[in-house]
């Protein structure tokens, strides 16, 4: 509706999980490194949180993409709300093995064996789960029994587990203390800082078709005000664009200014998000995630590789 009106080919602040989007912060590139690195180098388990909209999903669309170019098989769970067999048939349906009939000791059965030829050939397979903070007990202690399909050298199945920050929790409780003892990467993805997110809305508008009138369309102190509702979360400040864009079309106005902006916040009820920049400034400029559990043997060479491999990307 407004595309054409501010010089747009689409619609820049989609809120689906699209990769070609995807605006790779510090913190978001070394997530994805570390998740590339982990699932490559078959380490096990590795387990990635972050609060609600702070581009998870995203990040893991981006994941699953490079899966692809690399030859590695995997199950995608999206929805973990299930029984154990439930969740064993989407892990064979999604790995393309036949489970019709099948008991779960025969699944078991035969994800072992499949998993054993694939380690064979040198290929890798892996098990991704999203919303990982809503597993229940029984389906957290599931996962990790299959961390022991394994060889002397490596595990046949790489687990990556990512959730809201309640998954952190589930870890941390005496309960998952096995569970948590296998994880060999841990990383907390941070919602962006000021100066990331005028970079954020910048990108978008350039792949939606901006040309240099892109800076214009949202100027600085519009970009503050959505700061300060949004918090850096990316999902609201997606939200929180589009209405402003939709607002401004139909007022015909080429500059979407502040009172755009909060008029949109009232609309959708956000007031309660802001964050003054007095807030911002008491934090610094941080920003980043910080890897919470490292690998023993991490060192520099390997960090390198890491970065490495996320700008062959």
């Amino acid at each position: 509706m407004y595309e054409k009106f501010y010089g747009l080919t689409c619609s820049p602040f989609e809120l689906t999980p699209d990769p070609r989007f995807m605006f790779r912060t510090p913190s978001h590139n070394e997530a994805l490194a570390i998740l590339s690195y982990a699932v490559m180098r078959r380490k096990g388990f590795v387990v990635v949180t972050g609060e609600v909209g702070t581009g998870k999903t995203l990040l893991l669309r981006s994941l699953l993409e490079f899966m692809g170019r690399s030859n590695v098989a995997f199950a995608f769970v999206y929805n973990p709300r299930l029984s154990v067999p439930d969740f064993l048939s989407h892990v064979l349906t999604d790995l393309r093995l036949p489970l019709a009939g099948r008991t779960k000791g025969e699944m078991l059965s035969y994800l072992s064996d499949y998993l054993l030829v694939r380690s064979r050939r040198g290929a890798t397979t892996a098990l991704i789960v999203d919303e990982a903070h809503l597993l229940n007990w029984d389906l957290m202690e599931e996962i990790r029994l299959l961390s022991n399909l394994e060889t002397s050298k490596h595990k046949l199945l790489q687990m990556v587990l990512v959730g809201q920050p309640e998954l952190d929790q589930k870890l941390d409780s005496p309960e998952l203390r096995q569970l948590k003892q296998r994880v060999s990467l841990r990383y907390q993805l941070e919602p962006l800082v000021f100066e990331q997110l005028r970079g954020y809305i910048h990108r978008r508008l350039e792949l939606a078709g901006a040309n240099s009138h892109a800076t214009a369309i949202f100027p600085d102190e519009t970009m503050a005000v959505i700061y300060e509702f949004s918090r850096g979360i990316p999902r609201i400040i997606n939200n929180l664009c589009e209405n402003s864009l939709l607002c401004g079309y139909g007022k015909q106005v080429k500059v979407i200014t502040a009172e755009i902006v909060r008029e949109v916040v009232s609309d959708l009820r956000l007031n309660q998000l802001a964050v003054t920049f007095g807030e911002y400034q008491q934090k610094g400029n941080a920003g980043v995630g910080v890897p919470l559990v490292t690998t023993a043997g991490r060192n520099s060479e390997q960090s390198t590789e890491l970065q490495s491999r996320v700008e062959r990307q």
